[in-house]
């Protein structure tokens, strides 16, 4: 019997048809594989996961496929983004059976939840050097009934292995004087000084990377440049806003199209950090569009942010959002509109895109910038704002056009951790600029995490839909949810959002730092017991759970001077120092907690009602201040960069515990602001 239809997460639901008796993960499965005596198929996977989708129609759906699976083997279905400790583990079975991993994840386990044979998508027929699905179902029951005992022996080394290679290595002693420099100058040799970002096909946006390049002189332009490009390829979504996945090219131009919360939260942030860094308002203009399109298709009305969008329209990738001539002809007319649209869209009838599995549509066009604003104008002899405002009201026509196309399906879970990021990204674009809607979106986020998602602990519940809170908080839940509270802080001025961002960071420090290792594992407290607890410090297509416990107890320190909450962050960087060499461009979240703690400590308040602060927010929020604590707020509270201090609209400005003089004026807090920010960006670069 397929247990799925009641299930909170989409993904599982899609499944839920299928003639597999899929079962969700808990001890209910493992107790029936035990009884019967036979091995556990587990399938890892995601709502909006394309070769998901190509497996589950091609086997799950297959009723020959399904008897055999159902015969032999328990099934057990996980959502990778629902269970990412689940995913975590298995995963790194997975690579270590076969040197590579991805999703959908195939792996069969003994009763006692060890695994034996793992794989990532396997098709129905042998071919390409791959075995069919089949066939590797039929050879694991061979295995299993005629050598269950070394099938259970390999397991058990198997999951030894799993287990020491997920133990974190202790602090290896104090970070060297040129650690940053060497991390930029690391980042640099893979650096594609051609077409931004680094190494080549396929191409990840890496804002983690990003971020810590933008607060670095010497890395500055790499982080840059690489926006530039992205904002000008397919993987930003011309016409609705926002970004695809990753690029499948090395010139962003042909993307996989899933669109996930937490790639557009992250570079939202991203982009309004280089417009504070650099002045140039495309970048803020591109920030805009991408939160217009998180608050358009990814906003639950309650105030919770959805997971992600699918790749797939109808079974066909990218349906939704590509173009053919006649299409773009239909809704601009045949004659120069049409033919100025495509001529900057890139739109044409050789195309640049064809899904391999439906070449019956054909090939279609990725609009991206193929002839920018400026060439443009001078093709047809007219001014780049009078084209640009031409070339704005014809894409606001097909993006409305394309709305009425069938839509890519939408996750509609609520996880915590991303939601964190979504926060974030609307609470910093309020402050830098200066618009009260991003506030109010991002306050309702607090509001609706804080109602369905708290428990009267204080921890957080990792997942909701349907009404319903799941699965015990994760580190990244607490972590990234902490850090949007900070920023929101920041934005807003309420010491309400920081007072909890200070309980979540209690929450961190009590069920997930691990002392004698000197890092924080994934998860804790009361969370499930798996084959083994994980300590990420890599990346991956999200800050990791170290870099945001390490990020979050700095900003702890510099708010309420906790005790022993810096030296924390600091330990953490040093266990992962060789690695973060090693491979600089897979932890930019510990190199940006790398560059904090070489930062000077500083603060800048401004103190008294709304209307008081309003010139001198204006003026800080020009200015990039990554490392400062930030305090707009009315007077008192307890935090030390409040105390003492009188308001009526004063503006102060510290660094390592030295202050200027306090001033209403603001050309004067400008100056001061700047020499903060140059200083900060002296003692942060070579």
């Amino acid at each position: 019997m397929n247990r799925l239809a009641t299930e909170s997460s989409p993904y599982l639901r899609q499944h839920a048809d299928n003639p597999v008796d899929w079962q969700p993960w808990g001890v209910e499965a493992f107790a029936e594989a035990r009884e019967r005596g036979v091995p556990l198929l587990l399938s890892v996977g995601y709502s909006t996961c394309h070769w998901c989708h190509v497996m589950a129609h091609e086997s799950f759906e297959d009723t020959a496929t399904a008897a055999f699976m159902n015969e032999h083997f328990v099934n057990v279905k996980v959502d990778r983004e629902e269970r990412p400790d689940v995913d975590a583990v298995y995963m790194a079975a997975t690579q270590a059976m076969t040197g590579q991993g991805g999703w959908p994840m195939t792996v069969f386990l003994t009763p006692e939840a060890e695994p034996f044979y793992a794989g990532t998508y396997f098709p129905p027929r042998d071919g390409q050097g791959m075995p069919s699905f089949m066939r590797v179902m039929g050879s694991v029951v061979n295995a299993w009934t005629g050598d269950r005992e070394k099938i259970v022996a390999n397991a058990q080394a198997l999951s030894a292995h799993v287990r020491e290679a997920s133990q974190p290595r202790p602090a290896e002693g104090d970070l060297p004087a040129d650690f940053l420099e060497r991390g930029v100058a690391n980042l640099r040799r893979v650096y594609d000084g051609v077409q931004g970002g680094f190494g080549g096909a396929p191409k990840f946006p890496a804002p983690t990377t990003l971020d810590f390049l933008l607060t670095r002189a010497d890395g500055r332009s790499m982080a840059l440049s690489t926006l530039r490009q992205m904002a000008h390829g397919g993987i930003y979504d011309q016409l609705g806003g926002g970004f695809h996945r990753y690029s499948v090219d090395a010139g962003w131009r042909v993307p996989h199209f899933e669109k996930m919360l937490y790639d557009n939260a992250q570079l939202a942030r991203t982009l309004l950090r280089a417009y504070g860094v650099s002045g140039d308002a495309e970048f803020a203009r591109l920030a805009r569009e991408t939160l217009a399109y998180l608050e358009r298709e990814m906003l639950h009305e309650g105030g919770g942010f959805y997971s992600a969008q699918d790749a797939d329209t109808s079974g066909v990738e990218g349906l939704t959002f590509t173009w053919t001539p006649d299409e773009v002809r239909a809704v601009l007319g045949d004659g120069e509109d049409s033919a100025l649209a495509m001529q900057n869209l890139g739109i044409s009838d050789e195309g640049n895109f064809l899904d391999p599995h439906r070449p019956e549509y054909g090939r279609r066009s990725v609009p991206f910038v193929a002839t920018p604003l400026a060439d443009l104008a001078a093709l047809h002899g007219d001014s780049e704002e009078r084209i640009g405002m031409r070339l704005e009201g014809l894409k606001n026509r097909l993006h409305a056009a394309r709305q009425t196309r069938d839509q890519p399906g939408t996750d509609n879970k609520v996880l915590t951790s991303w939601n964190g990021l979504a926060l974030a990204a609307f609470a910093d674009a309020a402050r830098i600029l200066q618009e009260p809607h991003y506030l109010e979106i991002a306050r309702r986020n607090a509001d609706f995490i804080h109602a369905e998602l708290r428990l009267t602990d204080g921890t957080l519940r990792h997942t909701w839909g349907g009404g319903q809170a799941k699965v015990e908080g994760l580190l990244e839940d607490h972590a990234l949810y902490g850090l949007g509270l900070v920023a929101l802080f920041q934005a807003g001025g309420d010491i309400a959002h920081l007072e909890w961002a200070r309980e979540l960071w209690g929450v961190v420090q009590r069920d997930f730092w691990n002392e004698e290792a000197g890092v924080f594992m994934a998860s804790g407290g009361r969370a499930e017991t798996l084959l083994t607890r994980q300590a990420p410090g890599f990346d991956s297509a999200v800050l990791s759970d170290n870099a945001a416990a390490a990020l979050l107890a700095l900003w702890m320190d510099r708010y309420f001077a906790l005790s022993g909450a810096e030296e924390l962050a600091r330990r953490t960087v040093q266990s992962f120092r060789t690695d973060m060499l090693a491979a600089s461009g897979g932890f930019g979240g510990l190199w940006q907690a790398s560059a904090f703690l070489a930062a000077p400590h500083s603060e800048v308040a401004i103190i008294g009602t709304p209307e008081e602060r309003r010139e001198l927010e204006a003026v800080t929020a020009g200015i990039s201040l990554p490392f400062t604590a930030l305090a707009f707020t009315e007077a008192g509270g307890d935090l030390p960069v409040l105390q003492d201090r009188p308001g009526g609209g004063l503006g102060y400005v510290c660094r390592n515990r030295s202050c200027d003089l306090p001033t209403h004026d603001a050309a004067q807090f400008r100056r001061q602001l700047e020499e903060l920010a140059n200083q900060t960006s002296s003692q942060n670069s070579v």
